[in-house]
This record gives structure tokens, C-alpha cells and sequence, in this order.
């Protein structure tokens, strides 16, 4: 497993925790942004074959998630997370001056990297998402029109065929096994249709892969997203009843495959 090391830096609320998996003969930097209620921790499988693949990888606890400082799970505005994640971005840029930068992200951190590619694609050399929350996101409306959000936590089996996956999940302290949070709800909900009218990412080529079975952020909205922000340099790719977390399903080899061959034919 590739070494990492913690580091922390000043976000829009707060201090941010951010981790960096080192490699001596870099041929590239990945970002990765993780998904709602998790942390950065969790990705440690993905930095490895990144780290494999000759990348100096980068990730960060979003506000209020992980390590980080923060409300639990509170997150207004995106476009200010938006903001930080480029805070991490300058910072791996200066450790590696000379280095091409993609952007990884999963869920939340998908839609956050879907937006940041929208701000900031021709800095970016690629963009891969998975399973993003892009299109449109019903939970955020059914929650969001009840009188009182239920304090029900995400059932872990839905992640991944995987039941190691959803155990582990359930057991780790810094995943957030809580109530979603009204403002965080309409943060998303803002956001996506802030994507949607932003139209195609330009300046970077995008990669998005989704699993078929997903029934946290359903593959059918997600596609309707995808038909708005894909620009002429794309690809995308469905793993047939794969659930939410492609990168830990039982299929997870072949997933980050996928990715690393697009990250590598635009290298």
C-alpha cells in the first residue's frame, strides 16, 4: 500500500485535513474528491493503483466530513467546497510544478468535481466522475418537502455487492451515520441546477462511470445530467448491476481499469 501523510490547510470554514499519497517518479497529479458522509480514508484502494499508475495523489476531508472542522455534514454552499478543493489543487501544484492534474470524484464529489471542471477544465488534463450526483437528485426534493427530515442513515448495504464494503462502513467513525441536514439538502440541490444550466465542461476531457444498480444517485437522472455537461471529448461507461461505490465493488479492478486508461490516453 502506498505511504500517505496528513496535512491540513485553511478552508472557507474552517481547518481542512487533506491527505497525500507520495511517489518518488510522479508522472501526474490526481485529485479525488469523496462523497457525502465519508472521508478521504476511504479511497485508499484507489490512491494505491493511482500511486501505481505514477500519480502523486491528493485528497482533502470537505467541510464538516472526515477530519475536517465543520458542522457534521453541513454544507451550504458547494461552490465555497468548489473553492477549497482548488486550495488543495494550488498546493499539489507546488509541490509538483511541472505535473498535469486530473480530477477524480465520487457522488458528492462527483457533482463538486463536475462543477470545478465547469470553473476550471482548461487546467485540468482530465476528469473522471463516478457515480456523481449530476441531473437531478429526488432524494434532496422528497426530503426536502417532508415537514421533518427522518433521522434515518444510509442503509450500507447499497454501496457495493461487496458486504465487507457496508460493514466497514458502518463501523468507521468518521462516516457520518446520521440525518441529512436541510441546507446541505438544498446546497444540492442548487448546485445540480446550477450544473444543468452551466452547460458542457469545456477544456478538459470527461470520463463517467456509473453502476447500473445505484439506487443512492440512480443511474437514469444521472444520465440525463450527463447528456448536458459532456463535452466533445468524453466517454462514459455502466457497469451492469453494480451499486453505488464502484471503486470498492466486486468489480473494482475493472472499474479502475477504466479510469486509468482514459487518464492515460489523454497523458
Amino acid at each position: 500500500m502506498a505511504k500517505s501523510t496528513e496535512f491540513d490547510y485553511e478552508g472557507h470554514g474552517g481547518k481542512l485535513v487533506a491527505r497525500r499519497w507520495d511517489n518518488d517518479e510522479p508522472r501526474y497529479v490526481a485529485l479525488i474528491s469523496h462523497g457525502y458522509g465519508e472521508h478521504i480514508g476511504r479511497y485508499e484502494y484507489l490512491a494505491d493503483r493511482l500511486v501505481a499508475d505514477g500519480a502523486a495523489v491528493y485528497g482533502v476531508d470537505h467541510l464538516g466530513h472526515g477530519k475536517s472542522e465543520g458542522e457534521r455534514v453541513l454544507i451550504p454552499d458547494f461552490e465555497k467546497v468548489v473553492h477549497d478543493l482548488r486550495e488543495l489543487e494550488t498546493t499539489a501544484r507546488s509541490e509538483h510544478p511541472q505535473l498535469p492534474v486530473v480530477l477524480i470524484g465520487h457522488s458528492m464529489g462527483g457533482m463538486i468535481a463536475a462543477r470545478y471542471a465547469q470553473h476550471y477544465g482548461a487546467d485540468l488534463e482530465s476528469v473522471v466522475l463516478s457515480g456523481p450526483v449530476i441531473g437531478a437528485w429526488d432524494t434532496a426534493k422528497v426530503l426536502l418537502a417532508m415537514d421533518e427530515i427522518p433521522d434515518v442513515p444510509l442503509d450500507p448495504s447499497v454501496l457495493s455487492r461487496d458486504p465487507s464494503v457496508g460493514t466497514a462502513y458502518a463501523e468507521d467513525p468518521l462516516v457520518w451515520h446520521g440525518a441529512f441536514k436541510k441546507p446541505t439538502l438544498e446546497a444540492f440541490d442548487k448546485t445540480v441546477r446550477d450544473i444543468n444550466a452551466a452547460g458542457p465542461i469545456e477544456g478538459a476531457p470527461v470520463l463517467w462511470l456509473h453502476g447500473t444498480d445505484d439506487q443512492l444517485v440512480p443511474y437514469e437522472k444521472a444520465a440525463e445530467g450527463w447528456k448536458l455537461i459532456a463535452p466533445e471529448q468524453s466517454a462514459q461507461k455502466a457497469y451492469d448491476g453494480a451499486q453505488h461505490e464502484i471503486f470498492n465493488e466486486t468489480n473494482k479492478d475493472e472499474v479502475v481499469d477504466d479510469a486509468l486508461a482514459f487518464i492515460n490516453k489523454y497523458r
